[in-house]
Parts: structure tokens; sequence; C-alpha cells
């Protein structure tokens, strides 16, 4: 088989397999999407896999936890020997810098864990006597991805290390810490490992500069912006946790937050209002206009039919009343649920 291998949050994999699809058509490599709802992943075979994965950068794919380049699918392996036939099908590739087996992340599929994990021991050796493996990771080869899907049923991929996510399962491991004003926060800290890269966040997001966050209460976002040594301020009818207020950093304003405007320039806005998907992408496209803020995170929530329709009427929208050339990405996180999470900048 050649084609994609990329997983998801369940039950979005019509999602999914609709943004592979219309991008795939876009970059002209004709193809068709394979998947089932709630499987956690989707497989879109096409004649030239390497070159879609290379015109489809994991950045950009709004839907995809992870984007690997589809190898080759095994069914019906014997449970007594699934090590052969992986190492048969392998056979021609070049050596693979690491090994990460994996499943997907859905009822389904959490199951396999035990066995993801035992099989990596006995694959590693494997793959290392026939010259398929090095022997310490090495991020500049290609990192090779067995995907268990059944105990009888693989998926064999490879990901280029510069352009995939850096996590198992595309899941990043972050910890709730016992401050953390609401589980939210972790939305923020996911965006911007995920949808900055470290060179960007080392450049955008420096202590000192200053940023607002709107419909702030009880004060996660901006709990996460304070840790980063920014100065806050919180526009919110509602109140935010006592701490987050004594760190010296914010100004709580109690205001509509998606009708106040700053006095001056800032450095970020971020916002995670719940309104409606469109109302959101024209508000945030008045701050990148307006010039009140260089830099945006904010989150769309999407409606329970046509989304993927709504999640492209929504970023044309935001671009198009932005009136301004910018960098736009957006992702829908582990730590989201029916909603994508956006990054803007001015170019």
């Amino acid at each position: 088989m050649s084609g994609l291998l990329c997983y998801c949050r369940q039950g979005f994999e019509p999602e999914l397999a609709a943004e592979l699809s219309e991008r795939a058509a876009l970059a002209g490599i004709a193809g068709y999407a394979r998947t089932r709802r709630n499987d956690g992943y989707v497989l879109f075979a096409c004649d030239d896999g390497a070159a879609l994965a290379a015109r489809l950068p994991w950045r950009e794919l709004i839907f995809a936890r992870q984007k690997l380049q589809l190898l080759a699918e095994l069914r019906d392996l014997d449970p007594k020997d699934r090590i052969s036939p992986i190492v048969a099908a392998l056979q021609g590739q070049p050596r693979f810098g690491d090994l990460w087996v994996e499943h997907p992340d859905s009822d389904a599929g959490k199951p396999l864990a035990g066995l993801a994990r035992s099989f990596g021991n006995a694959l590693r050796p494997a793959l290392r006597k026939a010259g398929l493996l090095a022997d310490k990771p090495q991020p500049k080869l290609p990192r090779l991805h067995v995907c268990f899907v059944d105990g009888d049923h693989a998926l064999l991929a490879v990901a280029d290390a510069r352009d995939s996510a850096p996590w198992t399962l595309g899941i990043p491991r972050l910890k709730l810490l016992p401050d953390a004003p609401s589980r939210s926060a972790l939305k923020l800290e996911e965006a911007l490992m995920t949808l900055l890269s470290p060179e960007e966040r080392d450049s955008l997001v420096k202590p000192g500069m200053h940023a607002a966050d709107l419909g702030a209460a009880p004060g996660g976002w901006t709990w996460v912006l304070t840790r980063q040594h920014l100065h806050v301020t919180s526009v919110d009818n509602g109140p935010l946790r006592q701490h987050v207020l004594d760190t010296g950093l914010v100004e709580h304003l109690r205001a509509d937050g998606f009708h106040w405007k700053p006095e001056k320039a800032l450095d970020w806005m971020v916002c995670d209002m719940v309104e409606q998907p469109r109302r959101v992408a024209e508000r945030m496209a008045t701050w990148l206009r307006e010039g009140w803020c260089r830099h945006a995170i904010f989150n769309l929530k999407l409606p329970m039919k046509k989304r993927w329709d709504e999640t492209r009427l929504c970023l044309d929208l935001f671009e198009q009343q932005a009136q301004k050339p910018l960098l736009v990405r957006a992702k829908q996180l582990y730590h989201d649920r029916e909603e994508i999470t956006v990054f803007a900048t001015r170019r």
C-alpha cells in the first residue's frame, strides 16, 4: 500500500477523512480515504505516499494528531510469530532511527496498549539483526511506526521527525498542576507546544510581554501566561482565582470579553469563550485587522454536524476579515473536545 496513516480524536474520523481528501485534491494527488467512525485513525490511499506526505505538512493538518507515510498493511498475523512478516515487509527499506509501537487512541485500541509495550521490546532486536534499525535512537533517520489496530492486524508506517508529532500517538503528556485554576490550562499549554515550533516559542513568547485573556474566568489561560512571565489583562465578569491575581502580573477587568478592546496594542490575545464559531472568527479577525494584538490563540467551538465545512468556513472568514497577511495554524488538540484551537500571527 501507499498513502498516509493519520491518527485523530475518536469520533472525528469523517472530519479528518474530508480534510485529507480535500487537501490531496488541491495538491493534485488522487486518492481516497478509508475509515470507520470511532476507529481513531484514517488511512488515505494514493499512488505516491511520499509525495503526498511532502505536500501536507503535519503542522498544517487540523484534525490529524499524527501524520505518517504508510508502508504496509498486514492482516491475519499469527500471534505466535508477528515479527517475521513485519521484518519481511520492511526488506528494502532504509535503516530506521527509532521504533514506536502504538495503537489507536480509541475504545477498541486502548486494550492493545499492553501488546504494544511488550511487542516493541521483542521487535527491536529482530530489526537490528536485519540491519533495519539503528543501535541507538537517531532522530535524523526516518522513524518506524507499527500500529496495532487488532491483535492480528498491524499498519507499518514511517515518520520524518521534522514533520510529525514528537509524541507517541501524537499526544503530548501534560500534567495538570495542583494550582492550575481549571483543566482548560492544559489546552493553552498544548497549543503553545503544538502550534508553535520551539524557535517560535522562544521568539514570540518572552517575559515582560503584554497579553489579554478574553473570557478569562476562572483564570486557567491567564495562569499559563503568567507562568511565562507575561503581564495579562484578564477580561471577564466572573471571578478569577485569588492565587492568579496574587502573581502581581494580572489586571482583572470585569467586562464582556467579546466586546472589550485594549487602549494600546498588545503582544498577545488569547480567547476560549463559548460562542458561535463564526462570531468568534469575526471578532478575532477584528483584533488582528485593527492591530490590537500581534499574535493570537483562540478556540472555535464546532457544531455537531458538518464540522469540516464549518472549520473551513470559519478559518476562511477569519483570514478574509483580518485583511492582513497572516500565518494561521489550526489543530484539534488532545485536550480539545468539540473544538479546534487556532494560532495566528502577522507575517
